[in-house]
């Protein structure tokens, strides 16, 4: 396995600047009916981890894209995140796949996801585990 280099595309040039406008927004799911109960955080973090980036073995929750989850009161969810790199090649997927992976999750009403670039990732975002995967000490 090589290192991961988050600022090297796949394809052999440098990323150079975002092709997803900062602000780009995913939603999915519907309103929920009174008296649903309510997903748990942990539910939603479970479901963020079923998200993977196709080009790196870990997934986007332990990766550190994830800046942010709120569960609204009424079931909806917002979420902040971010990629490794402006010009990712999936950075206009990647959102919609998060959108429905955390709509599918029982007891989550209206997702919407927002793409942000500030603060920029870092590998310091990165769990323990994701840096033991790609070699990063």
């Amino acid at each position: 396995m090589t290192d991961f280099d988050p600022g090297i595309n796949p394809y052999g040039s440098f990323m150079t600047g975002p092709s997803v406008p900062e602000g780009t927004t995913a939603r999915a799911g519907a309103k929920l009916e009174a008296g649903v109960t309510l997903a748990s955080d942990e539910a939603i973090v479970e479901a963020l981890r079923t998200v993977h980036d196709p080009e790196i073995p870990v997934n986007i929750y332990d990766l550190g894209l994830i800046y942010n989850t709120e569960r609204i009161e009424n079931g909806d969810v917002k979420v902040l995140m971010t990629l490794t790199a402006p010009a990712c090649p999936v950075a206009g997927e990647m959102p919609y796949d998060v959108a429905a992976a955390v709509s599918a999750v029982d007891g989550v009403g209206e997702v919407e996801v927002v793409l942000t670039w500030e603060p920029a990732w870092t590998q310091d975002r990165m769990t323990e585990d994701a840096k033991l995967v790609l070699n990063i000490f």
